[in-house]
């Protein structure tokens, strides 16, 4: 039997948990031709929501693509990558070049099949600064062009938006362009993910082109009750019965962060059938997690040492305070840190290097693992 738990992945429909109500807001938006900015934290599923909402936008005759920006490793690599997905979205193989030309023509385009029957499509000519303006120009009105010639409406989905920042040195001519163009097509659908927080609501500010260009979600954590509900019933729809609580446990223990719940609740599903036991409980969840500590040890331990004696102080502070009032005089004393503005530069360095991550007025560890590891490895 499959394992009923999923990560590392965009997960199917059988392990999509809740995100009822944001799944079927997104959807209805993206019909509606809206242009949506999802913001969410790494690991809260945003991608799998995503790809649901694209999947149930295919079953109304919408055409969807899906492309990440943070993927390309310049501008007019990701303008290739995004051109590509469109023309390809909805068009037999053998019409193909014929369908390029009639949208791309101007531009001199490259097709080449790739090994595995992957189509490459490269604009060679776009050399200089102005040529790749002007291919920006038509890649970006491609999708209402397709809408209209298809007389069908898209869904686009531009997953890691944030990363779009980084192709113009911050000069935001990219973010104009694309504005531009989009505020015009009615029939197509965005959706504009980013799992860097704090990176996409500056790109949402006042003085940036997309300021209310369109309505922003935020997703928020999935209400625990319902996840353990959701991990006991599938461990008990796959023949093992769950002790009562073990889907809090696994719940609390992975921090309530979807990847990690899944992550851990996958792993214990292996470790029991592997056992050959028939029943989930607290035993088999602490031998799991004792497993997976020793496995990521080495990982684990390099992390710890490239950080100074300052943030190891720091991010055992907000292991062990559950990420509160870590600036405070008594939890300061208590861990023997150095002056509030110390800690707070280290703390600014822990979240840049994606340890820790701000949670309102708390910092909570990215990795749930290595949460546990810091306090039962560390001193």
């Amino acid at each position: 039997m499959d394992n009923p738990f999923v990560y590392g992945e965009v997960v199917p429909a059988s392990a999509f948990v809740d995100r009822e109500q944001e799944l079927d807001r997104l959807t209805r938006d993206l019909l509606a031709g809206q242009k949506v900015f999802l913001i969410s934290p790494r690991r809260y599923g945003k991608s799998s929501l995503v790809q649901q909402a694209l999947r149930a936008a295919a079953k109304a005759r919408t055409l969807a693509v899906t492309v990440t920006v943070s993927s390309y490793s310049s501008y007019p690599a990701f303008l290739e990558g995004y051109a590509r997905a469109l023309v390809t979205a909805d068009t037999a193989p053998d019409r193909i070049r014929r369908w390029i030309a009639d949208l791309l023509g101007g531009l001199r385009p490259e097709l080449r099949l790739e090994p595995g029957a992957q189509l490459s499509l490269s604009f060679p000519s776009a050399r200089t600064k102005a040529d790749v303006s002007r291919l920006a120009e038509t890649v970006f009105a491609l999708p209402g062009r397709i809408a209209e010639l298809r007389r069908r409406k898209l869904a686009v989905a531009l997953d890691e938006f944030q990363a779009i920042d980084a192709f113009d040195a911050g000069s935001h001519e990219v973010e104009h362009a694309l504005r531009a163009a989009i505020q015009h097509q009615r029939q197509v659908g965005y959706v504009f993910s980013g799992s860097e927080p704090s990176l996409m609501e500056r790109m949402l500010a006042r003085n940036r082109p997309f300021y209310k260009a369109g309505p922003v979600m935020r997703l928020d954590r999935i209400p625990a009750d319902q996840f353990a509900a959701f991990l006991e019933a599938r461990f008990q729809k796959t023949g093992l019965r769950p002790e009562a609580g073990i889907g809090a446990a696994i719940v609390e223990l992975a921090g309530n962060l979807p990847y990690d719940v899944q992550r851990l609740a996958h792993e214990v599903w292996d470790d029991a059938r592997v056992a050959g036991v028939r029943r989930v409980d607290l035993d088999q969840l602490h031998a799991t997690l004792r497993r997976l500590l020793n496995e990521h040890h080495a990982i684990f331990e390099a992390t710890w040492q490239r950080l100074t004696i300052p943030q190891r102080g720091a991010l055992r502070a907000a292991v062990l305070e559950e990420g509160r009032e870590l600036l405070g005089a008594d939890v300061r004393a208590r861990h023997r840190l150095a002056g509030a503005s110390g800690v707070q530069a280290s703390l600014a360095a822990l979240v840049r290097d994606d340890v820790l991550a701000k949670e309102g007025s708390r910092y909570v560890v990215v990795d749930s693992l290595f949460r546990e590891w810091v306090a039962r490895r560390t001193f």
